[in-house]
């Protein structure tokens, strides 16, 4: 075994968030739809939590957000002439695909990707799959750029394997890590990586949800786990309980969240949370250290309680003594029943002891907390060298992609500013800069024409 460690890259929020309401069966993204949103203080917010997650000495990094307004999309779907004739007859004629095609969606990196550590793989590399998001649209189309751009952060092809995203049809419909947790005694061991599904798209029998859509297949889980060369021991499928989905836990981040040998999860978060339990035991087998499942009653926290605090779409961090931080959103402090619950757990006999709380307020009105920001990377030391160093969070680092937040993000968005060929050009300009500071090379279409 190599001593390894989790690292956290939690992606930088883009110039155009703005709050469409684009996701279906995700609540908070449907409540603030047509708000004013504020850009600059949403990316300020999250390089907030970078800095101090490296700051508490966790390695932490930083994944660049899209181009936005997406050109090439709306040229593939029939608009025609400069970019400012294209902006100015998709507003006119379908102003809901331009919103679609500004989203800064991608700044929520749990659905990046799947990730599998060496320490699981067949060929022992680190293993990425771009999600295909293809239940939503305006996500559907970035896994082309989040591959560049995973593969500009994780260059080495002796330490990292980067996959194409599975085909883009319901039948495989990836969220990404989003609904993957792995289990493990160390980072360095072999663990149970866990995979939580929402339907089987060929077991037509099997339950769902009857008010919103199931995003992610059994059937998209097991191709990822097949590619990543996991062993059949290795890699645990769960059904998400279909009521919570129509509840709108869209995905499982938003109701169970796990790390190390600790799975922290709702009472209604599975279908059938005895076969889980008895699937995780069983993969765990003899470990030297305990799996603790740590299960939030319903009479305590409702679902609609970890909807609108997201609870859940919390970070669990391992700290050097043993212990785990749980890092959570404001929100949950202004939820009485689940920060009462949050003050009853951290005397528990779990290795859950400190609760730490961040403002996000800007991601969190759009339906993306901790959880959603960051992709989790278990690396060995040799694979953390092997990182594109520049993506690396530090005071320096931090300090000068401040000073590009503040240079280039407007404060102020609405829907309609989407159309402003000056947006457009903002971003593009702020984005090439970015990928200077970042060292990542021509990522972004604009760079390659």
């Amino acid at each position: 075994m190599k001593p390894a460690i989790e690292a956290n890259f939690d992606g930088l929020v883009g110039p155009t968030h703005n709050y469409s309401g684009l996701s279906y069966g995700n609540v908070a993204s449907s409540l603030n739809s047509a708000k004013p949103s504020n850009p600059k203080a949403a990316a300020l917010q999250g390089l907030t939590k970078m800095k101090a997650l490296a700051d508490m000495g966790f390695v932490q990094g930083v994944l660049a957000p899209h181009e936005r307004p997406h050109i090439p999309t709306l040229r593939a779907l029939g608009f025609t002439g400069t970019d400012q004739q294209i902006l100015a007859e998709a507003v006119s004629k379908a102003p809901k695909l331009l919103a679609a095609v500004s989203s800064a969606s991608c700044m929520w990196t749990a659905n990046a990707a799947t990730v599998s550590p060496s320490a699981d793989t067949k060929d022992s590399r680190v293993h990425f799959t771009p999600a295909n998001l293809v239940n939503k649209f305006h996500r559907s189309i970035e896994h082309t750029v989040t591959g560049r751009i995973l593969q500009a952060t994780f260059p080495d092809r002796a330490h990292f394997a980067h996959h194409p995203a599975l085909p883009s049809v319901d039948h495989f419909g990836d969220e990404g890590a989003a609904n993957h947790t792995r289990f493990c005694s160390d980072y360095g061991k072999p663990g149970v990586e866990l995979f939580v599904y929402g339907m089987s798209a060929f077991n037509t029998a099997m339950a769902r949800p009857q008010r919103f859509p199931a995003r992610h297949t059994l059937e998209a889980s097991q191709a990822v786990a097949r590619n990543h060369g996991l062993s059949d021991h290795g890699a645990v499928f769960v059904q998400q309980h279909p009521d919570v989905i129509d509840a709108g836990v869209f995905h499982n981040d938003v109701i169970a969240v796990g790390n190390g040998n600790v799975h922290f999860y709702h009472e209604k978060a599975f279908l059938d949370t005895a076969q889980m339990q008895s699937d995780l035991r069983q993969a765990w087998g003899d470990q030297e250290k305990t799996l603790y499942f740590v299960e939030v009653p319903n009479d305590e926290v409702s679902v609609e309680d970890c909807v609108q605090s997201y609870l859940f779409n919390s970070q669990l961090l391992s700290k050097a003594d043993g212990t785990m931080t749980l890092i959570v959103p404001g929100e949950v402090q202004q939820n009485e029943r689940v920060w009462s619950y949050l003050q009853k757990l951290i005397q528990q006999d779990t290795p859950i002891k400190e609760v730490q709380v961040f403002d996000l307020k800007q991601s969190m009105s759009n339906g993306g907390g901790p959880a959603c920001l960051r992709l989790r990377v278990a690396m060995t030391a040799e694979e953390v060298a092997a990182v594109n160093s520049a993506t690396l969070m530090n005071d320096a680092l931090y300090n000068t992609l401040t000073s590009w937040v503040e240079k280039h993000y407007r404060d102020r968005l609405v829907e309609a500013d989407l159309a402003d060929p000056s947006l457009l050009m903002e971003s593009r300009q702020a984005l090439d800069e970015l990928t200077q500071i970042l060292q990542l090379g021509s990522v972004y279409e604009f760079q390659q024409a």
